[in-house]
């Protein structure tokens, strides 16, 4: 049984409730039985996803959102010091708390899974979440992505495993004491909170040293960056590593792609176990056997498990079909990493067969383009042609010089068909007179990029 209600969050105020972390946690907090209030930005179907849970949603920030007797003020890192909400709550005193510690304080008493890494996050939690679902463990979990619909990233299950994903963007992840922790990859990112490499991995040793005694971290045998968070915390926690590497001690022998699956084999424990993956691509084939040795490191048995992994079709965002018109496929990706966009780029080519793949690529943030325009822009020669945006800034001012011209260069000078696209409302007719019946286009970054699926394949049957 879940426990109850911590007593500091029995009427919270989330500033930004619509964003994927925080909505999760609001919709958690409204199943036990708070009452719930927030303001975002705008209307979405995630803010009438949380008004049908009883959560009161305002549409902008204003101080007169904010209730008197609100118990505490939930934030996140992106909200700005001279939000009007959080002056009033400094006015009434009362509490601000990062999400972070609001998340740390629905797990405690349970069973936690926290996944981690530079990307993977929302696929390997979302597998899990829906796996142990399938299994009817009735795990409670908080992704950063919707399932299959809007509102669907979070549940108050009744078990006691608790499937969170884990921050480090900001090093909220610090705040959490899970029983397994997963590690999927240790790579620079983030460049507005971390200089360089050792603090990216004294930050991962940090959360590394918050599982509790007893506990297991789950980390990726193929990856350097992890392999080196391995040597660094070795002795200090219990291990078991993944992977195609010999050492790996759950050991993937074959990724056979089937079409938009994969067929896995593993060796764990001495003995060989296949199993289907529902998504295309090698490297979601990996995040499966990380959901596989977590869950195995948690008690549930590999072989109920590794079957119920077949459950996970998908997260929005990750790889998703929006749709298809006049014979061309279009399909959504969150990826706005270098290594994201190789690994759905190459996902892509080896479920597309012959089929050309263009992509629609919107920059996220313009530090992360300072640092890695230029692997951004390699990344696109591997699709066949590419129209790129302008930066999308999220939280961040500007920074002179640094636009997605250096993508652009970046991928010519790698050989790539790149086209530039300043007004976001010309890519459909764009895109379309760029295509081919057979083609795949693939609308590609964190960004309001996702928006234009829709507005592509209505112009597709123009």
């Amino acid at each position: 049984m879940a426990p109850g209600l911590p007593s500091a969050m029995e009427r919270p105020h989330f500033i930004g409730i619509g964003g994927a972390g925080m909505s999760g946690i609001a919709k958690i907090l409204a199943q036990r039985g708070a009452e719930v209030a927030g303001s975002d930005a705008k209307e979405s179907e995630t803010a009438e996803a949380l008004r049908a849970l009883g959560v009161t949603v305002h549409i902008g920030h204003a101080a007169g959102h904010l209730a008197d007797d609100a118990s505490c003020v939930v934030v996140s890192s992106a909200i700005r010091k001279d939000n009007p909400e959080l002056a009033r709550a400094a006015e009434l005193g009362i509490p601000v708390v990062h999400r972070s510690d609001a998340l740390a304080a629905l797990m405690d008493g349970l069973r936690p899974i926290a996944v981690a890494g530079t990307h993977g996050k929302t696929t390997t939690t979302s597998m899990l979440a829906v796996s142990l679902t399938a299994l009817g463990r009735t795990p409670s979990y908080a992704i950063g992505g919707d399932l299959d619909a809007p509102g669907s990233n979070a549940l108050h299950g009744e078990g006691e495993i608790f499937v969170a994903e884990a921050d480090e963007s900001d090093r909220s992840f610090h705040k959490y004491a899970p029983e397994v922790a997963i590690v999927l990859n240790v790579e620079l990112d983030h460049h507005a909170n971390y200089a360089s490499m050792e603090e990216i991995y004294e930050s991962f040793e940090t959360f590394a040293g918050r599982i509790v005694p007893g506990g297991t971290l789950v980390v990726n045998a193929d990856h350097e960056g992890a392999r080196e968070l391995t040597r660094r915390v070795a002795g200090k926690v219990r291990t078991v590593t993944y992977g195609e590497a010999a050492d790996a001690d759950v050991r993937v022998l074959s990724v056979v792609p089937q079409g938009l699956k994969s067929e896995v084999t593993v060796v764990m424990d001495g003995a060989e176990l296949t199993f289907t993956v529902s998504v295309p691509g090698r490297h979601y084939a990996h995040n499966a056997v990380a959901a596989l040795a977590a869950g195995v490191a948690l008690g549930v048995p590999a072989a109920e498990l590794a079957p119920a992994l077949a459950a996970y079709t998908g997260v929005k965002r990750r790889l998703q079909l929006k749709g298809e018109a006049a014979g061309v496929q279009v399909i959504d990706s969150y990826a706005h990493h270098p290594t994201e966009m190789t690994a759905d780029l190459e996902a892509m080519r080896a479920a597309g067969g012959d089929a050309r793949i263009l992509v629609v690529f919107q920059p996220h943030l313009f530090s992360r383009t300072q640092e890695l325009g230029k692997e951004m822009g390699e990344a696109l020669a591997l699709a066949d042609a590419s129209v790129v945006l302008d930066i999308y800034p999220a939280r961040e001012d500007p920074i002179p010089g640094v636009t997605s011209e250096l993508i652009i260069e970046a991928a010519r000078g790698a050989g790539a068909d790149v086209t530039a696209v300043h007004d976001k409302d010309e890519v459909p007719a764009v895109v379309a007179g760029m295509t081919k019946p057979g083609d795949l286009v693939l609308t590609m970054g964190a960004g309001d990029v996702t928006d234009l699926g829709p507005r592509i394949l209505e112009r597709l049957v123009k």
